[in-house]
């Protein structure tokens, strides 16, 4: 069912950057069964950060400390999630020599109108209960029917939450950042400035309305094409008990410290989004989180907007549609945890 919003809310704080907001009339929440726990060792920092090194997913480890979903799409998505081997086997998972990793979905096989097309969705065997997360890509999945996201989910969704850094559809203009919760959640700035647009403030997901709370993002590089023609950029997010903070640095806006792996997020600049606890308790709504990513095809959130998105034809068209796909792939430098020291 899609869903029409009024006006995206206008910050009555202070914005940086403001440039026209993009509607994302939609959401739908990408929330599946848990994972199971296991270590992984990682190298400590040093120097003047508050936090520590904890986990550093790179190479080879996004192929053998994830976990590879391949079960049906909760969404509805017109995609066949592969197992780990099947996944490598196709070259829809590996390594490039440079050590980036490459999520991709197939662009080399005819699929019928109407037909699922074969994708990756990957999950953390470890999960957090907070912390520093950063996320650096060097291109992202985009195109008509195509819905990547990158985020986290804890069990019994939406009890245990869902916090989406990095997601949108078709050739969307601007990122969105969204959290999903159970009851009694709302979005709330404590008087933190942002540079971003409200887009929904209600965080209490339900089958009737599962929008979540949400900001938009007004940099048109924090997504899609724009986004890969810089060869993307860093997603930071700090979890903690005084809320969730998020930051986007485009490629060459980096600060220091994050490729130093000494991040200071208290240096940084103004976030792009913050969902404070004073309206919102933490503990009780975000716990034992999975990382998250994925690209799906169509379903709940990309099905509903493809004709307003301005695509050609039907959405079961375009995933018939081999040469759309070429763009449809993640290229992941790294993903770090930190905690403090």
């Amino acid at each position: 069912m899609k869903l029409i919003l009024s006006a995206a809310l206008l910050l009555v704080l202070p914005l940086e950057g403001l440039a026209s907001t993009n509607s994302h009339n939609v959401h739908w929440s990408r929330h599946a069964g848990r994972r199971s726990t296991s270590s992984l060792q990682a190298r400590n920092n040093t120097g003047g950060s508050p936090f520590k090194l904890e986990d550093l997913y790179r190479g080879d480890s996004f192929l053998n400390d994830w976990d590879f979903f391949s079960a049906e799409d909760p969404t509805h998505g017109l995609v066949n999630y592969q197992t780990r081997a099947n996944a490598i086997k196709k070259k829809l998972a590996y390594v490039q020599d440079d050590g980036t990793t490459v999520l991709a979905v197939d662009d080399f096989s005819d699929v019928p109108v109407g037909g699922k097309r074969d994708s990756v969705r990957i999950s953390t065997k470890k999960t957090y209960n907070g912390g520093l997360f950063i996320a650096d890509f060097w291109k992202m999945p985009h195109g008509c029917s195509v819905w990547p996201a990158y985020w986290s989910v804890g069990p019994g969704w939406p009890e245990g939450g869902e916090i989406d850094i990095l997601e949108g559809v078709h050739e969307q203009e601007t990122n969105q950042y969204t959290l999903h919760t159970g009851t009694g959640c709302s979005l709330s700035l404590n008087n933190v400035r942002v540079k971003t647009n409200i887009l929904h403030d209600q965080c209490a997901s339900t089958p009737s309305d599962n929008r979540g709370c949400s900001f938009t993002d007004t940099d048109p590089r924090s997504y899609g094409k724009p986004f890969n023609m810089i060869a993307g950029g860093v997603f930071a997010h700090l979890w903690n008990s005084e809320g969730i903070k998020m930051w986007f640095f485009p490629r060459g806006e980096v600060p220091a410290d994050v490729d130093a792996k000494q991040p200071n997020p208290d240096t940084w600049p103004t976030p792009v989004a913050f969902f404070s606890s004073k309206t919102c308790n933490m503990a009780e709504n975000f716990y034992d989180h999975s990382l998250v990513l994925d690209t799906t095809l169509c379903g709940d959130f990309a099905g509903p907007t493809y004709a307003s998105a301005g695509c050609p034809g039907t959405c079961e068209q375009a995933v018939a549609n081999t040469t759309i796909f070429q763009w449809a792939k993640w290229k992941i430098n790294y993903i770090a945890t930190y905690q403090l020291n």
